[in-house]
């Protein structure tokens, strides 16, 4: 299905929380509202589904019209699978009954090698006869999205699918998940607020807040290249060094000049400047030196906070060799592939 938001606000009751988002998801494509609770993510998703109206705008899905002014057709007739984040199985069938669930119209005989065929590409295929409670969560998300999947919908909605989950499990859950989909060729919308799960099920991400849809792309877009403050904020880990416009394009900062890509500041403007942690450099042989405030120990790398002789911090990802200590002096450069700038703000 080739779903197209558009305009589309929701709220409760007269109350809007959500509104103008536009978007377009393509047939097989994997979609993600990423945001914050109570910023309107759910609602915008059952709305999708035909659970909830809209305020105002339009859904449409292979440019038939779902939800619009005077219109809004029934979930069942939407061919739209749902992914809950209780799972909703019935404790009293079975594995395989709960796959099945939804092919009641189907031969038993059908229904069965579907659902077997499911199980068998979520990992299950050995758990047929047991029940839901002699299941870990995530077996149990695996038999709610292997449900989802049995009645071939056009497009699965997933509801905070991994939230009861340990982070790890998450993660990985949420990369098994997209596969079984890309497998069916089945799009999909996934509602979460954890980037971890967005960055890893999905095609494209919309992040969602302050009341309307602030940016949709590639996750690589919004880390890189963020439309605003919010999401440089909200995507991913940095900074925003200050620095000031010299007027020949260029960004004066305390490692020197930068060249933002679009640099639509004037001269002598006051900006602050993103960085995130892999865009500065340890090298030894950098003229700039930074002090280590702070240090994170990640594994492979550390996560160290740098303090600038000006009394700026930064953040700087090295691989864990370098084992510098709190209060050490270190040579730091930038390595810029997108120079992100924004006006300061009250200047």
């Amino acid at each position: 299905m080739r779903l197209e938001v558009d305009s589309a606000a929701v709220g409760y009751g007269a109350r809007v929380v959500l509104a103008g988002v536009s978007f377009t998801l393509e047939p097989g494509e994997i979609g993600c509202l990423l945001g914050p609770s109570a910023a309107g993510k759910t609602t915008l998703l059952r709305a999708v589904a035909g659970f909830e109206p809209l305020l105002h705008g339009a859904i449409r899905g292979d440019a038939t019209v779902l939800t619009g002014p005077g219109v809004r057709l029934p979930p069942e007739r939407r061919n739209v699978g749902m992914v809950f984040q209780d799972h909703a199985l019935l404790p009293h069938l079975d594995v395989l009954g709960n796959v099945r669930f939804g092919l009641f119209r189907q031969p038993r005989r059908d229904a069965d090698a579907r659902a077997r065929e499911m199980l068998e590409l979520v990992g299950l295929a050995d758990a047929a006869t047991r029940h839901p409670h002699e299941l870990s969560g995530g077996q149990q998300q695996r038999v709610a999205v292997a449900r989802a999947l049995a009645a071939r919908p056009r497009l699965v909605l997933l509801d905070e699918p991994f939230s009861s989950l340990d982070p790890e499990l998450r993660e990985r859950l949420a990369l098994d998940v997209r596969a079984a989909l890309k497998h069916e060729g089945v799009g999909a919308l996934l509602v979460t607020h954890s980037q971890a799960e967005a960055f890893a099920m999905a095609d494209r991400i919309g992040v969602v807040g302050l009341g309307r849809l602030q940016q949709w792309g590639r996750a690589y877009d919004l880390y890189h290249r963020p439309a605003n403050r919010f999401v440089a904020g909200f995507v991913g880990e940095g900074v925003l060094l200050s620095g000031r416009a010299d007027g020949d394009g260029r960004v004066m900062t305390p490692f020197g000049p930068v060249r933002p890509r679009d640099p639509a500041v004037g001269t002598g403007d006051e900006v602050d400047i993103l960085l995130r942690p892999d865009d500065v450099i340890h090298d030894d042989d950098a003229p700039l030196q930074a002090r280590i405030v702070a240090r994170h120990f990640r594994g492979a790398e550390f996560l160290y906070t740098l303090e600038l002789d000006d009394g700026q911090r930064v953040e700087s990802l090295v691989p864990s060799h370098h084992d510098h200590a709190v209060g050490q002096r270190i040579g730091v450069r930038l390595d810029l592939e997108h120079v992100v700038v924004f006006a300061r703000e009250g200047t």
